[in-house]
């Protein structure tokens, strides 16, 4: 028994607070009861071990035999107690009682019946109290995959659309390349000169400007070249629901790239 349930058994005894906490310290001193920081007992655990024994502490508590037998009969169907004792402890408690008779009388059949059904009871609450807090760990787990699957399509989402940006301002430098290139073959053409995409161009040249209209820094490698125009091919090809004339000149430059390398 710890501290709690003793403080519980007196009460139920009715042995005022005071006394209460009284013999509860006292009889934790004497190592009769154990002290528990968790606080009330389980509802199937067994507090007593015999009747004998909780006769002993509510005559050591000092409560009437006639209030003292009530509350163990109760507790030995509430299933508190495990055993009924030998009884040795019964007569010496109810020995200076005058008409002890109606306190001797054991439990009946029936009442054997009800603690054993009350036992039952117990312990198939104490299964559904575990299947429910099973339940809620199980709930709450799955909240908090929910909640993480959230934040994956979140970042997913941002990251598409920072990709649709890149593309956007890509394929605007391309545009804007392409129709300066156009300007400058037909002036140079007016002029009876070559067609200006016949001159010789440096490869390193080719590649700043391959660079330069992916968005991508002058020291990027030929690798994440390729990987961005992978990215934009598959963003703007039709059967995923891009443009066909923007996938054309997206695919242009990228042979053309592909040819130089």
């Amino acid at each position: 028994m710890n501290t709690d349930q003793a403080f519980e058994f007196l009460k139920a005894a009715g042995v005022s607070e005071d006394q209460c906490m009284d013999t509860v310290r006292r009889w934790l001193r004497e190592r009769k009861i154990k002290y528990d920081a968790k606080g009330a007992f389980k509802q199937t655990d067994y507090i007593l071990h015999d009747t004998d024994q909780a006769i002993s502490l509510l005559n050591d508590a000092g409560v009437a035999a006639k209030m003292g037998i009530q509350v163990v009969q109760r507790w030995l169907y509430e299933g508190k107690i495990q055993n009924v004792g030998n009884g040795n402890k019964l007569t010496e408690y109810i020995s200076n009682v005058k008409n002890p008779k109606h306190l001797l009388n054991p439990p009946t059949e029936q009442d054997k019946l009800i603690r054993e059904l009350k036992a039952k009871v117990k312990v198939q609450d104490d299964h559904i109290r575990e299947l429910e807090e099973m339940h809620k760990s199980s709930v709450k787990t799955l909240i908090q995959q929910r909640n993480k699957l959230q934040k994956e399509i979140l970042n997913l989402e941002l990251e598409k659309n920072e990709l649709q940006k890149e593309t956007k301002k890509a394929l605007k430098e391309n545009i804007e390349l392409r129709s300066e290139l156009l300007y400058l073959k037909e002036k140079l053409t007016k002029q009876g000169k070559r067609d200006p995409e016949k001159v010789y161009v440096s490869s390193s040249a080719q590649s700043l400007d391959y660079r330069k209209k992916l968005g991508l820094s002058k020291n990027a490698s030929e690798k994440d070249v390729l990987s961005r125009y992978k990215k934009l091919l598959l963003m703007t090809h039709p059967d995923h629901g891009g443009n066909e004339i923007v996938f054309h000149y997206v695919k242009s430059d990228y042979d053309e790239f592909k040819k130089g390398l």
